[in-house]
Formats: structure tokens, C-alpha cells, sequence
């Protein structure tokens, strides 16, 4: 008996160590931003299906449907957002529209220039927009429809 109880002992010890290996988290993308000196909130809540970031920095998000979200103005994710992700910046964006004007602009770039400033800057291409840190703080709700959100 005093056998068996010993070998039961060792078979959980094991469990134990074992499980914490097997059931890691992986981080969420919105951990991920900030890891990287971004707010959380460049990305919209409750659409985002997966990511992917790449050993050079290449980071793709895969959202489970387009969507409508309003910061300053109306923004669009599509379905697949991609950027170069370093510190501070998602360089060479893919997937993210913003309404400028009655005109919609693929956003370049998103920076945060100087993290004490509280400003990120936006890059449209033909302009760039300076906005508050706060404004990126907590993921936006998104919606599929346009006028829905507003």
C-alpha cells in the first residue's frame, strides 16, 4: 500500500511540473502592443480571430470580419491587418482605412514618437495626424455595418 501511495505521489509531482508547460498562454494581441510600446487599443475588441508575429517583426492579425470603428474619425479594419512591428511603431500598415474629408485613406503608419508626449502619430500618406495616447487606450467596439456605429 505504502508502494502504491509513494508512486501516486511521484505521478502527481510530475503532473504538476509537466502542466504548467503544457497549458502556457499565449499573449494576447493586445499584450502584444503594449509589450511594444503601443496602446492596447490599435486594435478593435472581439473580431480579432488570430496573429502572427514573425522573428523579423512582421505582424499580421487576422480578424473574423471587416469592421467599422470611429477614434477621431471613421476608421475600417479589413479582415487582415499587417505591419512591421519595433518598438513603438507599426511601419508599412496593410488593412487599415481612415476617413478623412468624406475620403478614405490607407493609414501607413503608426508611431509613437516621444511615450511621454502622450501623442501617436498617424501617417494617411498625404498627411500626418497627431492624437491622443488616450484615445487608443481600451480596444474599440467594432461593427460590421457602417452606419450601425454611427
Amino acid at each position: 500500500m505504502a508502494f502504491l501511495s509513494n508512486h501516486c505521489l511521484v505521478l502527481l509531482s510530475l503532473f504538476i511540473l509537466i502542466t504548467p508547460l503544457t497549458f502556457s498562454q499565449t499573449p494576447s494581441i493586445y499584450d502584444i502592443l503594449k509589450e511594444n510600446g503601443l496602446p492596447g487599443g490599435l486594435l478593435p475588441k472581439d473580431v480579432i480571430k488570430s496573429y502572427t508575429l514573425s522573428q523579423n517583426g512582421v505582424l499580421e492579425v487576422l480578424l473574423v470580419r471587416p469592421c467599422f470603428t470611429k477614434f477621431d474619425t471613421n476608421a475600417l479594419y479589413e479582415t487582415v491587418v499587417r505591419a512591421n512591428l519595433t518598438y513603438g511603431r507599426l511601419v508599412g500598415l496593410e488593412g487599415l482605412s481612415q476617413e478623412e474629408l468624406f475620403l478614405w485613406f490607407p493609414v501607413k503608419d503608426i508611431i509613437v514618437d516621444d511615450p511621454k508626449s502622450g501623442l501617436i502619430v498617424i501617417n494617411i500618406g498625404l498627411a500626418h495626424k497627431q492624437l491622443s495616447w488616450s484615445l487608443f487606450e481600451n480596444p474599440p467596439d467594432c461593427k460590421s455595418d457602417f452606419l450601425s456605429k454611427f
